[in-house]
């Protein structure tokens, strides 16, 4: 995935390094987002929910802003599909650099736009703010999701734990019954072993970012934007640095 060529070992040491790493962010988003605005970031059934509820209070902007930061996930996993997935199917160097770009640009919008008050009081009462910090949260997980569903075959993702839980609690039945079906196993001992992994790193990212963020507010959102910084120059470094090697 480093490399940004079109052969993806779904398991390599450094996909499953870069996936684990990516859990944990999103696991830091969502605690950041709920502490910040009330809100989970990732869980798109509790935005229509919260769309009813706001609907049968009468709440019409509300309703219509838990309406729209939805969409930003959708955007996001647009994009993720343009400069990824589209790109494999036509034999191309997908852009990994370019969306971990993306991500970090977004994620210092974040941090120096919390500490110019441009969201509000950390916590404090719900405002318009809120839905724009949302919205911007949305847009990094749409875009993290799609590009890990992608590379990973749908195995994975990172951005929410419904899907893989399900999937690894298939994956666990699978393996109780490998016996009967060893033949159509394939990859599901490993596939296991990251769903499991996605998870407790989803949990520890909540959790570390649940102490960093009570203690330090927006600031907390520099933990996510250096992993996000790291992966960006890493991408890059190595998609520059692969015509290069190509030509030798």
């Amino acid at each position: 995935m480093l490399y940004g060529n079109e052969s993806i070992a779904t398991f390599t040491r450094s996909n499953v390094s870069i996936w684990m790493a990516l859990a944990f962010q999103a696991g830091t988003l969502n605690i950041g987002g709920f502490l910040a605005c009330g809100r989970f970031v990732s869980h798109i059934t509790g935005f229509a929910t919260y769309f009813g509820i706001e609907m049968d209070r009468k709440n019409y902007a509300s309703a219509l802003g838990m309406l729209m930061v939805p969409l930003f996930f959708l955007i996001g996993a647009i994009l993720s599909g343009l400069l990824v997935d589209i790109r494999l199917k036509l034999h191309k160097r997908p852009k990994y650099y370019i969306i971990f770009g993306v991500l970090f640009f977004l994620l210092l919008l974040i941090v120096v736009g919390g500490f110019k008050g441009l969201f509000g009081d950390f916590g404090g009462p719900p405002g318009f703010a809120d839905y724009i910090l949302l919205g911007i949260l949305c847009l990094i997980c749409g875009m993290q999701n799609g590009m890990i569903t992608t590379v990973s075959r749908s195995i994975i993702r990172t951005t929410h734990l419904t899907g893989i839980t399900t999937d690894l609690g298939i994956g666990l039945v699978r393996v109780l019954y490998r016996k009967k079906i060893d033949h159509q196993m394939g990859d599901e001992y490993r596939a296991n072993f990251a769903r499991a992994g996605i998870i407790f790193f989803f949990g520890l990212g909540s959790l570390i970012g649940g102490a960093v963020f009570v203690k330090s507010g927006y600031r907390g959102f520099i933990l996510p934007l250096l992993i996000t910084g790291f992966l960006f120059g890493a991408t890059l470094y190595f998609d520059r640095r692969r015509p290069h090697a190509d030509r030798h």
